[in-house]
């Protein structure tokens, strides 16, 4: 079953640069998925979150 998940990027100032859904059949393939747009993106170093929709964190950098 396809779970939603939610990536979200900031700026310095804590701007969101970036705020996009991801669904996926599970946490493992959501990060994977996260990362590839993280890689697409060119945000790998800027401060990032991806959460389930209950907001369980799968990964952060900040």
């Amino acid at each position: 079953m396809e779970k939603t998940y939610y990536l979200t990027v900031f700026d310095r100032s804590g701007e969101a640069l970036l705020n996009e859904k991801v669904t996926a059949d599970s946490d493992e393939k959501a990060k994977e998925l996260g990362r590839h747009r993280l890689m697409e993106q060119k945000y790998t170093k800027h401060s990032h979150r991806l959460v389930d929709d209950a907001g369980k964190l799968l990964l952060f950098e900040r």
